[in-house]
């Protein structure tokens, strides 16, 4: 008599490298459309500002991807397969292998963004240099829990190559508020100012009418 094997953790494998695929393949035609949803209701200073802004956050994503998948995935992976003794014999499935190295990808994609981030609150008027400089000591504490919670294993080594990173983007971010985030957004109006604006533009078109 044979024997059916059903093994539903593949099929739920290549479905989630079907979604993935199809999320990276079809993330340019997603933020174009995105874009052309948001932005009508932008100033134009509005959009000179926010088209920077998602360029280089999308390029420190990607870069922070990268660094996760060639950088710290290899020896965290043969961190692991090192517990593997004469009694214990590692058996890695192709699916465990995918969600380690898709959650890897994934947490330094967004932690790279760090710098980003703090050039916006800077920009704004929320951080500064010297805020984030006294900050040092909770930000090293904050790295830590950080890297704690967003690295698939609870192992010391994987929480070090992600905590360590982080703190040096944070250095990084402050060097790049100091560089960048020098000028505030002025562009971006109160509600006083849009009022003074359509109230000059109803104004000068009444204007136009009478003459």
């Amino acid at each position: 008599m044979a024997h059916l094997h059903l093994l539903p953790g593949r099929v739920f494998f290549y479905l989630k490298l079907a979604l993935v695929c199809g999320l990276l393949l079809a993330s340019p035609i997603i933020f174009l459309q995105i874009w052309r949803f948001v932005a009508p209701g932008l100033y134009r200073h509005e959009q000179r500002v926010l088209l920077p802004f998602t360029a280089i956050s999308t390029l420190c994503f990607l870069g922070g991807a990268a660094f996760g998948y060639f950088i710290v995935f290899p020896p965290a992976f043969r961190f692991l397969v090192g517990y593997a003794s004469d009694t214990l014999e590692p058996l890695p499935a192709v699916s465990e292998y995918f969600s380690l190295s898709l959650r890897l990808l994934l947490a330094f994609g967004i932690i790279f963004e760090l710098p980003v981030f703090m050039v916006f609150l800077a920009k704004i008027g929320a951080v500064d240099t010297a805020l984030l400089r006294r900050n040092r000591k909770y930000a090293l504490l904050i790295s830590f829990v950080v890297a704690a919670i967003l690295t698939p294993t609870p192992d010391v080594v994987n929480q070090l190559f992600m905590a360590g990173p982080l703190m040096v983007l944070y250095e990084v971010s402050i060097l790049a508020v100091a560089v960048f985030a020098r000028k505030k957004f002025v562009g971006f109006q109160s509600e006083d100012g849009v009022e003074d604006e359509i109230a000059g533009s109803g104004s000068a078109d009444s204007n136009s009418q009478n003459t």
